[in-house]
């Protein structure tokens, strides 16, 4: 029986893996740290290892030995590089495509095994959540067709990945740019969207517009607090 691997740390990836899994042909292997990938790798032979989101480096070796398959919230080349999902909405992109590529050495830059059309309404969180079933779309159609990936065409444009400072509000009277400024953040494991107040650090979630207002959730917490 073909083996596979999943490598991935967050928790929509992880749910989708093992809701999906079951539905695909061969032995699955879910990893969420280097070392078990190290290890699952060192103890099986792969057809191919899917990263939905991973935040460390895969060493070279891997790359060339195995055939590595990351999914990328833009349709590159354009938006390589780190935040994707809140670089679109701050460009005013509504949707996207999530493309599955080819690891190589450099980030992003892979050919393309094939895309699927990706909503960027609403929170972050659903947006992940979308994304994580339409990887499984990808997963499904790669190990069945053993398609082969097709190269990059078009310009080159990278995105910088955001710092958790940039989380702060911007300064702006538009309620459209303040709401998605709050809605890009709103998801699980990411620093949302806050102000400070004195010793207060205030966060907001869960954002709409109603004409010219913004209605939503705020968490409030002081900033030497460590807790949640």
């Amino acid at each position: 029986m073909t083996d596979y691997l999943v490598a991935t740390i967050k928790p929509w990836n992880v749910e989708a893996f093992h809701r999906h899994s079951p539905t695909l042909p061969g032995q699955w292997h879910l990893v969420e740290t280097p070392e078990d990938l190290e290890s699952a790798i060192r103890t099986s032979t792969p057809r191919y290892v899917f990263f939905p989101h991973w935040s460390w480096r895969v060493p070279t070796q891997v790359l060339e030995q195995i055939e590595c398959v990351c999914f990328h919230m833009t349709d590159v080349p354009y938006g390589r590089g780190g935040s994707p999902l809140q670089n679109l909405i701050l460009r005013g992109h509504d949707e996207t495509m999530l493309s599955a590529l080819r690891m190589v050495e450099t980030l992003d830059a892979g050919p393309v095994y094939g895309q699927r059309k990706l909503s960027l309404e609403g929170r972050a969180q659903h947006i992940y959540e979308r994304a994580a079933n339409l990887t499984y779309e990808l997963i499904a159609w790669i190990v069945t067709e053993n398609p082969e990936p097709e190269k990059q065409h078009g310009q080159v444009v990278e995105f910088r990945r955001r710092r958790p400072e940039e989380s702060h509000l911007p300064h702006t009277d538009n309620p459209r740019v303040m709401c998605d400024h709050i809605r890009m953040l709103d998801a699980a494991t990411y620093p949302h969207a806050y102000i400070r107040h004195g010793p207060w650090r205030i966060e907001f979630t869960e954002a709409q517009t109603r004409g010219d207002q913004i209605v939503g959730r705020f968490h409030m917490r002081r900033e030497d607090d460590e807790g949640d």
